[in-house]
């Protein structure tokens, strides 16, 4: 499946008429195929944003680690987590990764729940628990396993598997 791109024009080499309009258009057909001054951006732990879609019809933005594999978007949280529900409900997620260094160096991806996996999954739990761990150790860089469950709870997690529909870039980094 082809993944429509919207290249904003830049403006970090001066202004230019029709600043911040979309400058050109193409399609790509893997995450592996951004370019590369924008596939830094999820390589690289750069803490996205994401905005759900709650029931009463307010956007909620959480700040979430990113990673993906393939053409897949991978969003790894909490079972009891009310946005867990909320993105069972409307299975729209945008995401928005800022270069730490440059906020007018920018992705934003437009996604759609494919699929859901249990921790608990008796043939695929593993694989969530085991990408909890590794988005641990890319942001983290510290120990091998994920560190932050709630001690008060059995937390178990969630992988949701996102097709991604849509992608914005804007600016260098």
């Amino acid at each position: 499946m082809a993944i429509k791109v919207a290249k904003f024009r830049d403006v970090s080499a001066g202004t230019q008429p029709g600043q911040f309009m979309i400058g050109d258009r193409e399609q790509v057909h893997s995450l592996e195929d951004l370019d590369p001054t924008f596939k830094m951006l999820i390589d690289d732990p750069v803490t996205a944003a994401i905005g759900v879609i709650s029931p009463s019809g307010l956007i909620n933005l959480t700040p979430v680690w990113f990673s993906y594999a393939g053409d897949k978007v991978l969003l790894n949280l909490a079972e009891h987590r009310k946005k867990t529900d909320w993105i069972r409900i409307n299975p729209n997620v945008t995401y928005l990764l800022v270069n730490p260094n440059n906020a007018y160096h920018w992705l934003s991806l437009k996604c759609t729940v494919a699929r859901e996996i249990h921790e608990d999954d008796p043939e695929e739990g593993a694989r969530v628990t085991e990408h909890l761990n590794s988005i641990w150790r890319k942001y983290i860089g510290q120990g091998d396993e994920y560190m932050l469950r709630d001690p008060g709870m059995n937390e178990r997690r969630v992988l949701f598997e996102l097709d991604v529909t849509q992608i914005a870039t804007f600016g260098v980094p």
